[in-house]
Parts: structure tokens; sequence; C-alpha cells
């Protein structure tokens, strides 16, 4: 994550993080137990967007703890990269197990409806964390950012880091992806109200940090007024962090990223990125393990939750109650 081919240091310090990573995902997925507390012999599975991404890993944890206080098994997998064909056999396995209760980040708002409608017909209890599907039908809870919002906060504090003047640029994972649309819509929206701001026709970069990189670079080969760029996510941050290094524009062109993994926070330090929306992910966790059990008790379920977003910049991000938002690398 987040490193060039050409830097083989960092490469080497990328496989040693992948390697922490995965131990611990590998100890989210232990069982917190299946019997007591008020879920009864209940159990839930967690199955997330990207594995090693600590957005995920922070909702992992907070959701493993809040199982284990509530007395019901977990157990968490997650893709290994942003693809509906990665994702899709984790789901399956979930329609083989037939757990109580699922919670789920789905990779794409459409193609897999099917498997998840199929589960929930099967009797288990479907959470839908951070991203969604477009079938309403899908899941007894919703829990996520308002990503909308998000949007409209990142476009508004990138106006001000740009004095409202210049071209600005959204780059982003893919379409189709729920979270990142919103945030999108929000930021376009938003920018309208800035006369000054020409918004550049929105890239995606597959979620793949070394794209990002070369698609700022040629951004600012084609549009040398380029005063700053929206990362709709970690990954893309990264990448737009490396490229505008590399062309010798880091603080020139201002950047407002998403989410606060530890990578981002570095960047925010070193002012390679000026600003981070910060989610609650720990929050989602928590909140979605707390509704299924509630579905289990046969008590009221929220349909629909929005969590908590702020925006860090180097002026705030050493406050205890901002600082809290910084994403999670290890539970």
């Amino acid at each position: 994550m987040g490193t060039t081919a050409r830097d083989n240091t960092r490469a080497l310090l990328a496989l040693g993080a992948a390697a922490a990573l995965a131990l611990t995902l590998s100890s989210c997925s232990s069982g917190s137990g299946s019997s007591g507390g008020s879920g009864g012999a209940k159990n839930i599975t967690l199955i997330t967007g990207v594995k090693s991404d600590p957005f995920y890993i922070t909702m992992t944890c907070a959701a493993q703890a809040e199982a284990k206080a509530k007395g019901v098994g977990f157990t968490a997998d997650g893709s290994a990269q942003w693809d509906v064909s990665v994702q899709r056999p984790l789901i399956d396995s979930v329609a083989a197990a037939k757990p109580a209760g699922l919670l789920v980040s789905p990779v794409d708002t459409t193609a897999l409806t099917p498997s998840l409608k199929q589960i929930q017909n099967a009797g288990t209890k479907i959470g839908l964390v951070d991203t969604s599907v477009t079938d309403p039908s899908i899941g007894i809870t919703r829990i996520s950012s308002d990503n909308v919002k998000g949007g409209q906060v990142a476009a508004d504090a990138l106006a001000k880091q740009m004095g409202e003047k210049g071209s600005v640029i959204v780059i982003s994972v893919k379409p189709g992806v729920s979270t990142t649309d919103d945030r999108i819509k929000g930021f376009t929206q938003e920018m309208a109200k800035y006369p000054g701001i020409s918004v550049i026709p929105t890239l995606y970069d597959n979620d793949l940090p070394a794209t990002a990189a070369s698609q700022i670079q040629s951004t600012l080969a084609a549009h040398p007024d380029l005063g700053g760029v929206f990362a709709g996510n970690t990954n893309t941050a990264q990448g737009i962090a490396t490229g505008l290094k590399q062309a010798g524009k880091q603080g020139a062109v201002k950047v407002v990223a998403f989410d606060a993994e530890p990578d981002e926070v570095t960047a925010l330090k070193a002012n390679t990125i000026q600003v981070l929306v910060a989610q609650d992910p720990a929050a989602i966790g928590t909140q979605a393990v707390d509704q299924l059990v509630a579905a289990f008790d046969g008590k009221p379920v929220t349909a629909s939750i929005g969590t908590t977003m702020v925006a860090i910049t180097q002026q705030n991000m050493n406050d205890p109650a901002v600082s809290k938002y910084f994403y999670k690398a290890a539970c």
C-alpha cells in the first residue's frame, strides 16, 4: 500500500507491514465465544472490503470487542483487493456456513445483490457496513458515514486551501462504489459554489496508488493552474502524495483526502496532505454488532445509522478529541 516499485526500501517496509496486517486479521477472525450474553448461542461473520486496509482493521477490532462484550461468536475476513470476483467467494462461503448474522461491506452496489439475497432468504440477518447496495430489501440495518456530507466538507476545505481559485480534480477508486460515488457527488455539488474554481472531470485509479501517482502527474502537465485535488480514499491519497512529490509540487497543489490511516497521518504531518476527512470505523463496527444482537433478541433495529466525521489538519491533529479518529493498523 502507498509505495512505488522504484522505492526498494519502502517496498521492503510494505512487505513487513503486510505481514503484520495479516497477523492482525488472523487474530480478528478468532471466535469470541458462541454462547451466553444477550445474544445467546449466536454468531456473526464480518466481511470487509479490503482486509489489509486500516479503516477496515479498525472496524473489525471494534466489532470483535463488541461481540465479545455481547457474548456472541465472531469471525472476520475480507477481500485481498477491491474486486467483486475476489469478494464473491467469501460471501458464498457465508451462504454455506449460515451464520446467524452477516456484516458486509459490498464492493459493488449491484453485482453482489443476488448472493446477499440468497443468504438473507436462508435466515441470516444482514447488516451493511460502510458500503451498501442499491436494492433496499437487502439488510436490516445500514451503517455508514454521511459520505455526501463528507464530500461537501472536503470541497469547502479544499476551496479554502486554494484561495478559491484555480483548477481542481477528483481522483477516486472506480464508479459503482456507494461510498466514493457519494463523496464525489457531495464534492462536485459543493464546489459549484466557488465560481473561481474549475472542476476537471473525475479520474479513477482502480484503487492503485501507482495509477493515482501517474494520473496526478498527467493532470499537472495538462492543467498548469491545478491548485487542488480531492482523493476519494486512502490508496488514492497515497498515490497522489507520491506523484506530487515526484513532480516537485508537494504543498503547492493542495490535497484533501478521505480517511486517517497511518500513512495519511504521516503525510499530513509532512504537509503532503493538508486536510484529512476522517470517518469513525470503530463506531460503525460497534453499532453494527449492537444492531444484529438486537435483532437476535427480537428488539427494535435502527434501519440507517450515520456516524461522525471530522476534518483533521496540522493545527488540530494533536487534540485528543481529534486524534482518537486516527485509524489502527492492528488491534
